[in-house]
């Protein structure tokens, strides 16, 4: 989904508009005096790839908030004070509920603020509405220490809210990756910037032939391919098509692309897994190569995709 400053009625969203451009000057403003935090992005429709592939590397904290909202502001302002005492345990991703309308509608965020967690490319609700600075690092440091226990966040990670600043580099968020360490994303990028989704997604491709077997490699193609997908879909009018006519496998596919761009993973793969028991022949076999891509998006034995491959089996024979 490309930025937007667009309403449903095709007329200029003013509104949306000027949130941007005060969120930008504030950045500004902060960097100018030295007070900006160094682990905390502005998210939207342009680079929410990039901060899901940085939850490979480490959990993102996803707050949805809206600038004229006092909750939201200070909501924002002890995530800024908790993200800066990490050292890069975490990074904070502020998404602009007015700003962003679209990615809000992926995301399913009814209201806010709105916190979620991203981690290895999965997106997970936290909580919703007003918090303490107390309550914010209690549900961080549960959320952190059971993402552990699962061995879902990378080595040597200590699974907690704080760290030590002088023990991590600090990385500017939202900026390229560094050629050097990955020049393969660092070429794919390059593309995604022009709006060439086949020219990334060319990149990966060529990348994997030399290694097949690199899930992170595949994963990363996939993302590539749902966001390209995903581009100028009109999200309630093909929900409102798939629910009119269960036979729709286009729509039913592009449902379902929404729902793992949303992060409701499990409800994009039932929903194709009834598309193909409701299926024959060509449209059968279209629908079960779009759901095995998609399982490409999660890591390899994860359980969802496991109960995912059962259910889909069933469905099969």
């Amino acid at each position: 989904m490309q930025p937007s400053d667009f309403s449903p009625n095709s007329a200029v969203d003013l509104g949306a508009r000027k949130a941007a451009l005060e969120r930008e000057a504030k950045q500004r403003a902060e960097e100018s005096a030295g007070r900006s935090n160094p682990y905390s992005v502005n998210a939207d429709e342009s680079n929410f790839q990039q901060v899901l592939e940085r939850s490979m590397a480490a959990p993102v904290v996803l707050a949805v908030l809206a600038s004229w909202s006092e909750q939201s502001k200070q909501v924002e302002a002890v995530l800024d004070k908790l993200s800066k005492g990490s050292g890069g345990n975490w990074l904070l991703a502020k998404v602009d509920s007015d700003a962003s309308p679209q990615l809000v509608q992926a995301l399913r965020v009814s209201g806010t603020p709105t916190i979620i967690i991203a981690v290895q490319g999965q997106v997970m609700p936290l909580m919703q509405g007003p918090a303490t600075e107390e309550q914010l690092r209690e549900a961080l440091t549960q959320v952190f220490g059971a993402l552990a226990q699962q061995g879902m966040l990378p080595p040597g990670h200590p699974g907690t809210v704080d760290g030590d600043p002088a023990a991590m580099p600090e990385e500017e968020l939202g900026g390229e990756p560094e050629p050097e360490s990955d020049p393969i994303s660092a070429q794919a990028q390059e593309a995604l910037e022009r709006g060439d989704f086949e020219a990334a997604a060319a990149v990966f491709e060529k990348a994997i032939d030399a290694d097949p077997k690199n899930g992170d490699l595949r994963a990363k193609l996939a993302q590539i391919r749902l966001i390209g997908r995903l581009q100028d879909v009109d999200g309630p009018a093909v929900r409102q098509a798939a629910a009119d006519d269960p036979a729709d496998v286009d729509a039913q596919i592009t449902v379902a692309d929404i729902d793992m761009y949303g992060g409701k993973f499990e409800d994009a793969f039932d929903r194709l897994i009834q598309t193909v028991k409701q299926t024959a022949d060509e449209d059968r076999d279209r629908v079960r190569a779009h759901l095995l891509a998609l399982f490409e998006l999660l890591p390899a034995g994860d359980p969802r995709v496991n109960a995912a491959r059962r259910k889909l089996t069933s469905a099969l024979f």
